[in-house]
This record gives C-alpha cells, sequence and structure tokens, in this order.
C-alpha cells in the first residue's frame, strides 16, 4: 500500500482550484459536491487543500512547487508524480462511501471498477447504513456484550441474512430484525476442503466463513497464511482435537457459537 486512503471533511472549508477546462470544471463538481468553497486565488489564506488542473505542464510545475513550499497538500490533475494526494472514483450511497484508488497509476482502471461495483451495491445501501445508526442504542439494548453485538450485527449483514448489504431493500427489514433478534441464532460447523495451500485459492464462501468462525480446527498441513485469513479472535485447534481420525486433505473445521 503506497497511500493511505482516508476521508476528508471539506464542508465549508477553501480549497484552491486552478485551472480552467474540462478538467478543472470536473474537480470543481467533485469538490462542490462534499461541500467544499472553491477559490481560484493562489494567495488564499485558511485552504484546506489545493488542486491544480493546467495544460501547461511548466505552469503546472511551478504552481504545485509554489503551493507546496507553503505547506499544502496538492492534487495535479493527470500528473500522479506530483501528487500528495489523489482522488479515487467514487460510488456513492450516502453516507457510505466506496473509494476506488489505484494510487495515480490508471484513472481508467479505478473508473472501470466503479462501474462494475456499480451494478452490485444497491441504491438503499445507504437507507440501511442511516437505519443502523439511527438504533445504535436499541441494539446495546438487545445485545450488551461487545461480542456478541458484533456477531448478531456480523451474522444480519452476510450474505442471506436479515440486512443483507447487497440485497435490494434491506433496511426495510430492520424493524423485524430487532423485534425478532435471536430468531436466526444457530450454532453452525462447516468443514471446508481447500484446494490448495494458497489462500487467495480460497473460494468466496470459505473467506466469508473464516471471518466468521469463533472456533478454527485445521489439519497439521493447513498453512499459517490461510488461517491468517480468519478473524484474529478466533480460537484455533488441531483437527485432531475434534476427530481421533480427522479426514484426509487439507480441512478447515469451522465453529459458529450461539
Amino acid at each position: 500500500m503506497n497511500q493511505l486512503p482516508i476521508f476528508v471533511n471539506l464542508s465549508g472549508r477553501k480549497v484552491i482550484l486552478l485551472g480552467t477546462g474540462e478538467m478543472a470544471d470536473a474537480k470543481r463538481r467533485l469538490y462542490e459536491r462534499a461541500g467544499a468553497l472553491i477559490v481560484d486565488d493562489e494567495a488564499a489564506h485558511d485552504v484546506a487543500l489545493a488542486v491544480v488542473a493546467l495544460e501547461d505542464d511548466e505552469a503546472a510545475i511551478a504552481a504545485v512547487k509554489r503551493l507546496k513550499a507553503r505547506g499544502l497538500l496538492v492534487n495535479a490533475v493527470d500528473r500522479s508524480e506530483l501528487c500528495d494526494y489523489t482522488t479515487p472514483a467514487i460510488i456513492d450511497r450516502d453516507p457510505v462511501l466506496i473509494a476506488i484508488g489505484t494510487g495515480g497509476a490508471s484513472a481508467g482502471l479505478a473508473k472501470s471498477l466503479r462501474q462494475r461495483l456499480e451494478r452490485l451495491i444497491p441504491a438503499n445501501l445507504g437507507g440501511l447504513a442511516s437505519g443502523l445508526f439511527a438504533v445504535r442504542e436499541r441494539i446495546k439494548q438487545i445485545w450488551p456484550d461487545g461480542p456478541q453485538r458484533r456477531k448478531a450485527i456480523d451474522a444480519a449483514l452476510d450474505p442471506g441474512g436479515a440486512l443483507d448489504v447487497l440485497a435490494e431493500g434491506s433496511e426495510a427489514n430492520l424493524e423485524t430484525w430487532l423485534s425478532m433478534p435471536f430468531a436466526n441464532d444457530l450454532s453452525e460447523v462447516e468443514d471446508m476442503l481447500l484446494t490448495s495451500t494458497d489462500p487467495d485459492d480460497l473460494s468466496l464462501r470459505q473467506a466469508r466463513l473464516l471471518g466468521r468462525a469463533d472456533q478454527i480446527f485445521a489439519s497439521d498441513d493447513v498453512p499459517e497464511s490461510v488461517l491468517a485469513r480468519a478473524r484474529a479472535d478466533a480460537e484455533r485447534f488441531g483437527l485432531a482435537l475434534w476427530d481421533e481420525k480427522p479426514p484426509k486433505g487439507l480441512t478447515i473445521r469451522i465453529r459458529m457459537k450461539t
């Protein structure tokens, strides 16, 4: 990771934008959408960030140097080598924001990923996030124990759960979930036969189950790189502790407690 992705609150704050034309107009729309106050005065004070969208290379390099000398973080449009920060491709499901960046390597790649992910992310996701925020205290009252609360929320948001994050209309199920919070509390045990020792070969389902597991029983030949994909607080055991004759092959047995 050569960049740290962060979300910046620009509401009511000044951002210097130097340049005119299509590139500058696109940046202006983006920053104004985030509530920024756009100024074209390079000498402006109380500025949060600066954007240089000048077509001429020499003029752009000179402007970047002057702005950086003032201690400002600068984005130089289409000149990643001059950038202190880059602006990602964004999927906006307010208040949920999904940002896709390539470290300046390819804006086209980030755009293509955004377009594909847009088809997967439901339009109602922001409503679900707002709903969960509104009922935080009720959730704490139902599950006062932190680990139990986390597991309950994880199970609800999982594929097929009451609040499945990729299902349209999940926010409508929020009240039903809260009124019957333990309706789906079942003890689960799953066996996973791995195809290789490479963690990247885990199926999406296997990776999801590892992320939910409370206890993991693994055969001796399952490498640490695979087990590292599990929750950090999951208990780990050898598979022989569960079975006297454990199954052959790369096997992980996971248990989700009630």
